[in-house]
């Protein structure tokens, strides 16, 4: 016999997220079963690792229990909360496996490395030389934004700090940045071309 007027699964989310919160087990059932989808939803998008994407959404819903007592329905549903903690649990978990940056002073060792015979070093260096081409022609404020991000894996809110602009500011700037020289390194070099 249920002990609520009527089921569970109809009771408002703000209700199964504090009976999550006070050790209920019906109701912490009945809130993960209503967000499993979209937690699972937000972390394969962010990782596209099914086995990483569950483990984060198994984080999400412990963190969820362990700070339940922090949301707060004025800054946004429960839906959101879940999701911004399913969020930056994704992307922690990719930076965490992404290689650790170069820093620009490493990069032409690693480039000599890499590049041992003389073929291989000329074709480096004229790739480079044509990055650095493509880097200076930006605007400098783009420029340092494509860097921050690509050289030094800062987020954009990193930058965003960094340079003392609005975030949304920041992510213009890289994602500009970004289709600039994309479109300058596309595009053919002049004697490339066959006559």
């Amino acid at each position: 016999m249920t002990r609520f007027r009527f089921p569970v699964g109809r009771l408002p989310d703000e209700a199964l997220l504090s009976g999550l919160a006070g050790g209920d087990p019906e109701l912490a059932v009945t809130f993960v079963r209503r967000f499993q989808h979209t937690v699972f939803g937000v972390a394969i998008a962010v990782t596209g690792d099914p086995q990483l994407a569950e483990d984060i959404a198994q984080q999400t819903f412990e963190r969820a229990w362990r700070h339940a007592q922090m949301y707060d329905a004025r800054r946004g549903s429960v839906k959101t909360w879940l999701t911004a903690i399913a969020h930056n649990l994704a992307i922690d978990a990719v930076r965490s496996r992404r290689l650790e940056p170069v820093a620009p002073e490493d990069l032409e060792a690693i480039l000599d490395v890499v590049s041992d015979t003389p073929e291989q070093h000329a074709l480096a260096d004229e790739a480079s030389a044509r990055l650095r081409a493509a880097v200076a022609q930006l605007p400098p404020e783009q420029g340092r934004a494509l860097v921050m991000a690509g050289i030094y894996g800062m987020t954009a809110q990193q930058v965003a700090d960094s340079e003392k602009i609005p975030l949304g500011t920041a992510k213009t700037r890289i994602r500009t940045a970004m289709g600039k020289l994309r479109t300058t390194l596309a595009s053919p070099k002049r004697g490339d071309h066959v006559q």
